[in-house]
């Protein structure tokens, strides 16, 4: 099976990793992506040397699926290790195994502590639980791959303490705009539900006390779904089964052919099989479907089980992120959950890597309740009202600081000059990056021409250097000439070359510094290229 070109990226970042004697790295996926074939195809690479290798997951659909995805991608056979059936004594090298087996002492004790040459955790996320944690400790010879759609670097900060590093991350708009994923409109329906007295439990919104909430608004719910959804394939993500099965009843009053599945479901196979051949349109759920099914033709999804859980927000409307033929885009139904907590997950939080530009695009999905909006483009408009109000908050900041070090620039300065979003939103994951700057970091910035007194940890300013090194073999301008320019008022000079930054400053000199030359307007002025 031939790999897509970021599955190949990925699979090549990963061995790179390992070869540089980092055991413990992650790899990001957005559901959809094909995260089952990249680590098959890494399996597969590492039985070539010689390695025996176990699939850890924590649902036995999980360990099926990489099963069957390893035979048909590699030709490999895998042994399994949960409930009664074992591995030991089987000539297979590659081993699925459930961690809730494996986690138990007497389990682990059957084993060398050698074992394992290789683990690999399919949904990563998990494996901060004590359960991983176990099996983790008790094979700690081993290297490890964490495999995982969590969207973004917030939640990385957990996992930041089980792995060392992020060998490859493929996000979610550049799977979009490659064509891998289907595009995203997200809707925010005016209906408000309170959330302000639901307790929390285990880091999340208690799945009893939001089906309480909930109940007094489910018909409103489906009278909105029966406006949007009535033509649609959906499914619907609810906080416990009593619920999900009273708004299916719900919904087949409305005129849907609704259908549930729960963990008790005997004919649970049968429901999804008339699911995906159209015998019912609506799927209710108490998030039993948010790992390890795949159904394509899913084009929208509604969540009525709010979280505060990335990771989780992502598994949900992963479900409907797939391509299939017909499908022009995926139709996200969100509410406006009145709480007072701010970390509630919206359809921002799928494709925002900055939390301010989350929250712009958040209060601007909410103005234009009842109309569809493409989450790329409402990320775009948001980043750009961001930007507006940096600059603003930067003009005033340049203001206050015009006699500090005066030859050095900003980092902030610098960032919104070079229209660096990836550097402005920047948050460290892992434990090195958390620490604070070191004495040669900072005395090397200060050198380039940056005032590190605003840097607060070792990992941006690795970022920093590492984008001052790039830029200078790229002949672009220096901090130096940024701040020299920007102070005559032309703006963004992080996007000129070296070249022209140095005539327009020798300009400026011949000039006798009293400012641009007569036939130029610096903050209309762009070099020609």
């Amino acid at each position: 099976m031939e790999l897509r070109p970021y599955q190949e990226e990925a699979r090549k970042a990963v061995r790179e990793e390992w070869a540089k004697g980092v055991k413990r790295t992650l790899l990001v996926l957005p559901t959809g992506c094909g995260k089952t074939i990249v680590f098959a195809k890494i399996t597969e690479d590492c039985v070539r040397n010689g390695d025996r290798v176990l699939i850890l997951a924590h649902r036995g659909e999980l360990l099926e699926q990489a099963a069957d995805k390893i035979k048909k991608s590699t030709g490999l056979g895998c042994a399994t290790e949960k409930a009664e059936k074992t591995c030991l004594g089987s000539w297979f090298r590659i081993v699925v195994g459930s961690v809730q087996t494996l986690m138990r002492e007497k389990r682990l004790g059957q084993f060398p502590s050698d074992y394992f040459d290789t683990i690999i955790i399919d949904e990563a996320h998990h494996s901060i639980s004590d359960s991983y944690q176990n099996v983790l400790k008790y094979f700690e010879q081993a290297r490890v791959l964490g495999v995982t759609a969590t969207p973004d670097r917030g939640d990385m900060q957990n996992l930041g303490e089980v792995f060392d590093s992020l060998a490859y991350e493929y996000t979610l708009p550049k799977a979009i705009k490659q064509g891998y994923l289907s595009p995203i409109k997200a809707l925010t329906l005016p209906l408000k539900l309170d959330l302000s007295q639901v307790g929390i439990q285990s880091g999340d919104f208690k799945a009893g006390d939001i089906a309480t909430a909930l109940d007094p608004y489910l018909y409103q719910i489906a009278d909105e779904m029966e406006t949007y959804c009535k033509d649609r394939k959906t499914v619907v993500f609810l906080p416990l089964v009593k619920t999900s099965q009273k708004f299916r009843d719900i919904l087949c009053e409305k005129g849907f052919r609704a259908a549930e599945v729960n963990g008790e479901s005997k004919d649970r196979a049968e429901i999804l099989e008339d699911f995906e051949r159209d015998r019912y349109n609506v799927l209710c759920n108490s998030m039993l479907l948010t790992e390890g099914w795949d159904c394509p033709s899913v084009d929208c999804i509604v969540v009525l089980r709010p979280t505060k859980v990335r990771s989780l927000y992502s598994q949900m409307v992963g479900r409907g992120t797939r391509l299939c033929p017909g499908k022009d885009h995926l139709l996200l139904l969100d509410f406006l959950w009145h709480t007072e907590r701010h970390e509630l997950c919206h359809p921002a939080d799928l494709i925002c890597t900055n939390k301010e530009v989350a929250q712009k695009m958040t209060e601007n999905l909410e103005e234009a309740a009842g109309c569809p909006v493409d989450i790329e483009e409402a990320e775009k408009m948001a980043a750009e009202d961001v930007v507006a109000q940096r600059e603003e908050a930067l003009a005033k900041q340049l203001a206050e600081m015009k006699h500090r070090k005066k030859k050095l620039v900003d980092p902030l300065q610098f960032e919104m000059s070079i229209q660096a979003e990836d550097l402005a939103g920047y948050v460290p994951a892992f434990g090195w990056e958390m620490a604070p700057p070191s004495e040669k970091q900072k005395a090397t910035l200060e050198k380039l021409g940056i005032l590190p007194d605003e840097i607060d940890n070792a990992g941006k300013a690795a970022k920093l250097l590492e984008r001052l090194n790039m830029r200078r073999m790229e002949g672009l301008s220096t901090p130096k000439q940024i701040r020299c320019l920007e102070k005559y008022g032309f703006q963004h000079v992080g996007t000129w070359s070296f070249d022209a930054a140095k005539n327009m400053i020798d300009r400026i000199a011949a000039a006798g510094w009293q400012g641009a030359p007569n036939e130029i307007i610096p903050h209309e002025y762009v070099p020609e290229k």
